[in-house]
């Protein structure tokens, strides 16, 4: 559960009861491909049981899943049987089907084999904190995780979201932690990263098992390569890859998290609890090591829970402030929601690894 980790802001205003979200979620449950359907999607109980809430609250915590299942058509079985087609009215009528016929004979190919297609099912577990007003996405896919954020805001009404801004952006502090060799207060740097050269070569140095205390590293971030993923621990606890995109990669919960818990106490309560009480404090310690929410979007949900936290760190314990980048403006869906983010939105780095 949340092996990666794509976050965003909810806007303040956004105040719901848990039934309200149930009942919004049960007007678009999960149901298997139909016959001669390619792809379906919905909202199934995250306990696995049958018939069971569509959201669950844990310590406060609301855990969502997301199903969705698509039919497995291969293209070169496609090609053969739209080939098959078009050779029968070739024979029959003498004459090669022309492109609009042959786009008509790949529909109707595609039709006839959707019922024998193999299904592929992936499913994507989300996170609602409405305390720390964080929205958190298990997927390593910015384009996946658009689509399930597009949905709940035409969902739930009301719901304004924006991607977490940063105002240091993750490859400046990045390059910065590893070239003064100087982590965030909390946080230390592992042994992988990869180093991203910005001109037209595109040149990659990557790291793995390695130390990065190195002159070799710095030598690269003076030569113009920036770190794309860094490996970070925070508090001994939870290690994870951090990208440029302010993803959160390969989220690992270590020994110490477990101390006081019996091998027996496994479940989907302990596990959420595990899970979201870890993570509820790493995103905003990571999000003050780099230097704070930016003022774009609805970065004032950020301001809403902050004035209850401590005073920020020190200045020499935060890296450089990157020039501040104004946000794109904000996209109005259906049921009267936003989607805000920054202007730049962040590369799909990774999106074969995504649960779906």
């Amino acid at each position: 559960m949340f092996k990666n980790m794509i976050v965003y802001r909810i806007a303040p205003q956004w105040q719901v009861e848990l039934t309200q979200v149930e009942e919004a979620l049960a007007k678009a449950p999960f149901q298997e491909c139909g016959a001669t359907q390619e792809k379906s999607l919905g909202w199934v109980p995250p306990r696995g049981e049958l018939h069971g809430p569509l959201v669950e609250s844990v310590g406060g915590q609301w855990i969502l899943r997301f199903m969705v299942e698509t039919k497995v058509l291969p293209g070169s079985v496609l090609a053969r049987k739209v080939k098959e087609k078009a050779e029968r009215i070739e024979k029959e009528t003498g004459r090669k089907p022309g492109k609009k016929e042959s786009k008509e004979l790949k529909d109707e190919a595609k039709l006839d084999l959707l019922p024998m297609a193999f299904t592929k099912q992936g499913s994507m577990w989300i996170w609602i904190d409405t305390a720390s007003r964080l929205l958190v996405l298990d997927t390593s896919s910015q384009g996946r995780a658009d689509e399930v954020v597009t949905l709940l805001v035409e969902s739930l009404p009301g719901l304004s979201v924006s991607l977490l801004d940063t105002q240091t952006s993750p490859q400046a502090a990045m390059a910065h932690w590893l070239k003064e060799q100087e982590p965030p207060v909390g946080f230390t740097v592992d042994r992988e990263c990869e180093l991203k050269s910005a001109n037209e070569e595109k040149a990659v140095v990557r790291y793995a098992r390695h130390p990065l205390d190195i002159e070799e590293v710095q030598a690269h971030i003076d030569a113009g390569k920036l770190p794309t993923k860094l490996a970070l621990t925070w508090d001994d606890r939870v290690s994870f890859m951090l990208t440029e995109g302010l993803q959160i990669k390969k989220v690992s919960f270590l020994d110490t998290v477990f101390e006081g818990t019996e091998a027996d106490d496994g479940g989907f309560d302990t596990d959420v609890a595990i899970a979201t009480g870890e993570l509820v404090k790493l995103i905003p310690d990571l999000i003050e090591a780099l230097g704070g929410d930016s003022e774009s979007g609805v970065a004032s949900a950020a301001q809403a829970v902050a004035s209850d936290r401590a005073e920020t760190a020190p200045a020499a314990s935060r890296p450089p402030m990157a020039a501040e980048v104004p946000s794109a403006p904000a996209r109005k869906v259906a049921g009267g929601g936003v989607v805000t983010g920054p202007r730049e939105v962040p590369v799909d780095t990774d999106p074969e690894s995504a649960p779906f």
